[in-house]
């Protein structure tokens, strides 16, 4: 069962995202900034003006049952009232607009603070001096429709009161003409006298609560705060408008980024060959520690550290009887040409009797050349003659100057090859080199351009992946983990390497000096000397002397011979 990552890990995956693409998220964030401030142009300007107006209770006010205050006064009430059409037709005349009165009564909003009698009426418009006016207005609407509704229901009790009193009076006196008609003494007199008495009172009654109803002033409220001329609009508010377009591009930026992540098959970092990949990672270079194509890291160096670790970490994994690591890389390049390369100089440097085998055939003779190169031998012979079989063991096995201890057999000046890899001829000369004691590093093509990387791990004890960031894709890495699961090799791990800048066919220079095996006549074949004399502008994939047949009865030396004490390969028949 895989052990879950901790939190931390995936907070670094996240802000590695971030960090990879940032040009999206800058770019969205951008577009949201632009967006935020043409939406702004865009849209109207909106002032508000306002106006606070104390609400003050009438007789007739009667507090609703849940109103938002304790007095005579329901301000839930009032503040409805003050967009009723009856206001806003009393506003529209203020204002002398031809505008209809409802969609004024939409430009107006009522807000009540707490714990006061005070309405605060807003209104918007498209102009400050319009604002202005229409929230004066609707406050006078206001207060004069709340006077008329008073002085309306006033008029009416007063009218009741006067058709009351009129009554009465009338009744008062039939009262009186029947008392005058009435003998004394009677009982017919002494009711009427007590029913001419109860009108009295209710007449002087009725007569006192209208001289009170004729004598009220009615006090609607008054205008405590008059509407102001705004300075500035209210809507769009332009600092708003553009920080929320930058704050919703740069969570659409970020979103974009983290789905490119998620959708790109390319490794861009180790933490990808470990985590999307499912490989140990051994070692990472960067710019600064990735190793060029002229020569090997210093040991003391950035590069030459980080090698040193690889080699420490490859030996504490190597198995007491293993020998042979292949290096092979997941993606076309020579990503696994510097890797085998240092690796081994790393190893030699040890003491350790370390061959490294270019095995990466290459498609022309200016291929071959990096490994060379890097470690100052002879192109050919290499590989590739020996496999078919031109050349020894012994002929194609070069000792570098600076490094004593490490012999390098290259990849060869042929092409012709490339389907021996699975020859016996191969596995002879590894077991030949085994019984040695020192350790073989090959270095193999890509598992995705040739299948010889598979044939070549099968022949090894441990396997190495090269990975090139932003060039290897994760289907890529885990097409050459199971090759190498089928063929039963053990995979240490990986190193990752960023990307390598593409190489141009250049000049190559001329053949180092060769330290040759003890014994043996330090000589050039014919192939050799044809690879020397190679002019820049013209490079043949297959050297003239092995590409020419000898002239009949021409003596042909140096063929097809394999030390057999040596290498327990049997000899070639000469050709």
């Amino acid at each position: 069962m895989e052990a879950s990552r901790p939190p931390s890990s995936d907070v670094a995956h996240y802000l590695g995202a971030v960090r990879r693409h940032w040009w999206i998220a800058l770019a969205a964030t951008v577009a949201g900034l632009g967006v935020g401030t043409a939406v702004t142009q865009s849209l109207p300007r909106i002032y508000e003006s306002s106006s606070s107006v104390l609400v003050q209770s009438v007789d007739q006010d009667t507090n609703a049952q849940g109103g938002r205050t304790k007095g005579s006064v329901n301000l839930d009430t009032e503040a409805q009232l003050v967009g009723s059409g009856a206001v806003a037709s009393k506003a529209a005349a203020l204002l002398r607009t031809d505008a209809p009165p409802l969609e004024l009564a939409h430009a107006v909003s009522v807000e009540v603070p707490a714990n006061t009698t005070v309405l605060v009426i807003t209104f918007m418009a498209d102009d400050p001096l319009k604002a202005q006016a229409g929230s004066h207005a609707f406050a006078e609407a206001y207060l004069r429709n709340r006077e008329e509704t008073a002085r309306s229901q006033l008029d009416k009790q007063i009218a009741s009161l006067n058709l009351k009193v009129k009554q009465l009076t009338g009744a008062l006196t039939g009262i009186n003409a029947r008392l005058a008609g009435a003998r004394r003494g009677s009982s017919v007199e002494s009711n009427l006298l007590s029913l001419r008495s109860n009108s009295q009172n209710q007449l002087n009654s009725l007569t006192g609560r209208l001289n009170e109803l004729t004598t009220t002033t009615v006090g609607a409220g008054s205008i405590i705060s008059d509407a102001r001329l705004p300075e500035s609009p209210s809507s769009p508010n332009t600092l708003l408008d553009i920080a929320t377009g930058g704050m919703i591009g740069l969570l659409l930026g970020l979103a974009l980024a983290y789905l490119r992540e998620r959708f790109d098959r390319r490794l861009v970092s180790a933490v990808d060959v470990r985590d999307r990949g499912r490989v140990p990672v051994l070692a990472a270079l960067d710019e600064r520690t990735t190793p060029n194509f002229d020569d090997v890291v210093q040991p003391y160096g950035p590069g030459g550290r980080v090698f040193n670790r690889l080699r420490n970490e490859v030996l504490a994994s190597l198995k007491s009887d293993d020998r042979v690591i292949v290096v092979t890389g997941t993606s076309r390049g020579s990503a696994s040409t510097l890797v085998s390369a240092n690796l081994a100089a790393a190893l030699a440097r040890t003491g350790s009797d370390v061959v490294l085998i270019g095995a990466h055939l290459p498609d022309s003779v200016v291929d071959a050349a990096p490994l060379a190169r890097m470690l100052g031998v002879s192109a050919v012979p290499g590989l590739s003659e020996l496999l078919a079989g031109r050349v020894s063991l012994n002929r194609v096995l070069q000792r570098t100057a600076r490094i004593p201890s490490l012999r390098v057999i290259t990849t060869g000046g042929s092409a012709t090859a490339a389907g021996l890899m699975q020859s016996q001829r191969l596995r002879d000369t590894l077991d030949a080199l085994r019984r040695q004691g020192g350790y073989v590093v090959i270095e193999a093509p890509s598992t995705s351009s040739s299948a010889d990387a598979q044939s070549l791990a099968s022949f090894a004890d441990a396997a190495i992946l090269a990975v090139e960031l932003r060039r290897t894709r994760r289907p890529a890495l885990l097409d050459a983990t199971e090759q190498l699961q089928r063929v039963g090799t053990r995979l240490l791990g990986a190193v990752v390497l960023p990307r390598l800048a593409t190489r141009g066919a250049t000049t190559l220079p001329a053949p180092a000096v060769t330290l040759p095996p003890a014994g043996r006549r330090p000589m050039l074949d014919d192939a050799t000397q044809q690879f020397s004399a190679i002019q820049p502008e013209r490079v043949d994939p297959v050297p003239a002397a092995i590409r020419q047949r000898p002239a009949e009865g021409e003596k042909v030396e140096d063929t097809a011979i394999v030390d057999v004490s040596s290498t327990g390969v049997t000899d070639g028949d000469e050709k």
